[in-house]
C-alpha cells in the first residue's frame, strides 16, 4: 500500500534515532578525517539533520521517488535508508562502500533507496532532477524528484534554467533549500537582493512556503504536501528550510567569520533535542538513545575498517567516458 506515513508518535521517534544515527556519524566522521582514514573534502550536517530526515520521510523510494542532493549528502543518505556500514566503508574507500569506495563523501548514490546520487558540483544536480521529473512525467509512473539544495545554488544559472523549465512543463519535482544562512563562507544576504530564497518562486509561477529547518515535524509535514501536490499533476514548489550547520563549510574551516554568539543561539535550537522534548523523553531515556547510536555507528565503523579497498583490476569498472 502507497502513501507516506502518518505524522504520530512512532515516526517521531524513528526520526529521533535517524537523527542520532546521523549525528553521531559525523561526528565520527570529524575524528576519522582528522586520523588520516577519511580522504578528500568532507562536509558535515552537524544541525541540519532533521531537514533530511523530514524530507526522507515524506518520499516514497517504492513508487520510484527520486533524491538528488548535495556534497552535505551523509545525512540523507541515512535518512533514505543507507546503512552506516555502506557510508562509511565508502568514505574511507572501501569495497564495500555504495560505490565501491571510488564516490567518497561528495558521490554517494543508493539506487536502492532512491538516492540517485549526491553532487559535488554546486547546483548542477537541479536539471538532473528536472530530468527524472520529466521521466516520469512522460511515462506516468506517478513519481516524484526532490531536489535538495542550499541556498549558493539559487546563483547558478542551471538552477534557474531548470526551475522555469520544471515550471513551464509543470514537472514533478520538490526543490528543497537548506538555507544555512552562508554559502560557504559568503552571508546570503551579500548575494541576493530579496531576504529570502522564497521570494524567487513567484517569478516562475509555483508556490513556496518558508519552514523551520530545526524542526523534523515541520519538514515533514511540508514536504509531504509539496510531493502530493507534485503527485497529482500541480507541478513543482519551493521549500525553504531554515537551518544552520554547526560547524563548519567543510574539515578545513575554521568557521571565524560568524557573529560573536550567533553559533551559541542556534545550539539552543538543537533538532534533536526539539524533537526529544515533543516526545516528552527524560533526559535518561535521551542518554538511552544516544548511547544506542553511538554503538551502532562504532559496530558499522568496525565492519568498514575491515573491508579491503578497490583492487587495481577495477580501475576502470563503471567509467562511461
Amino acid at each position: 500500500m502507497h502513501g507516506s506515513p502518518r505524522l504520530n508518535d512512532g515516526l517521531r521517534r524513528k526520526m529521533l534515532r535517524q537523527m542520532l544515527d546521523i549525528r553521531f556519524c559525523e561526528e565520527r566522521i570529524q575524528r576519522l578525517f582528522e586520523e588520516g582514514l577519511v580522504r578528500g573534502s568532507t562536509h558535515l550536517c552537524i544541525g541540519q539533520e532533521a531537514v533530511s530526515v523530514g524530507a526522507a520521510a515524506a518520499v516514497e523510494p517504492e513508487r520510484g521517488d527520486t533524491v538528488l542532493c548535495t556534497y552535505r549528502g551523509h545525512g540523507m543518505a541515512l535518512a533514505l535508508g543507507m546503512s552506516l556500514h555502506s557510508l562509511l566503508a565508502e568514505l574511507m574507500g572501501r569495497q564495500g562502500g555504495c560505490c565501491g569506495g571510488k564516490g567518497g563523501s561528495m558521490h554517494l548514490t543508493d539506487v536502492e533507496h532512491g538516492l540517485l546520487g549526491t553532487f559535488a558540483i554546486v547546483g548542477a544536480h537541479i536539471p538532473i532532477a528536472a530530468g527524472a521529473a520529466l521521466s516520469a512525467q512522460i511515462r506516468k509512473s506517478g513519481a516524484v524528484s526532490l531536489a535538495v539544495f542550499g541556498d549558493g545554488a539559487v546563483n547558478n544559472g542551471a538552477w534557474h534554467e531548470a526551475v522555469n523549465l520544471a515550471a513551464v512543463w509543470k514537472l514533478p519535482v520538490v526543490l528543497l533549500c537548506e538555507n544555512n544562512l552562508y554559502g560557504e563562507y559568503t552571508p546570503f544576504a551579500q548575494t541576493s537582493p530579496v531576504p529570502h530564497v522564497a521570494d524567487r518562486a513567484a517569478a516562475y509561477g509555483i508556490p513556496a512556503e518558508i519552514v523551520d529547518g530545526q524542526d523534523a515535524d515541520e519538514m515533514f509535514r511540508a514536504v509531504r504536501g509539496a510531493v502530493r501536490r507534485a503527485r497529482q499533476g500541480g507541478g513543482p514548489s519551493l521549500i525553504e528550510a531554515e537551518t544552520y550547520r554547526f560547524v563548519g563549510h567543510s574539515r578545513t574551516d575554521p568557521a571565524t567569520y560568524r557573529p560573536q554568539g550567533e553559533l551559541e543561539k542556534w545550539r539552543q535550537r538543537d533538532p534533536i533535542r526539539i524533537l526529544a522534548s515533543r516526545l516528552q523523553m527524560s533526559e535518561s531515556e535521551l542518554k538511552e538513545e544516544e548511547d544506542r547510536a553511538r554503538a551502532k555507528v562504532e559496530s558499522a565503523l568496525q565492519w568498514a575498517m575491515q573491508q579491503p579497498e578497490p583492487p587495481v583490476e577495477s580501475l576502470r569498472e563503471g567509467i562511461l567516458a
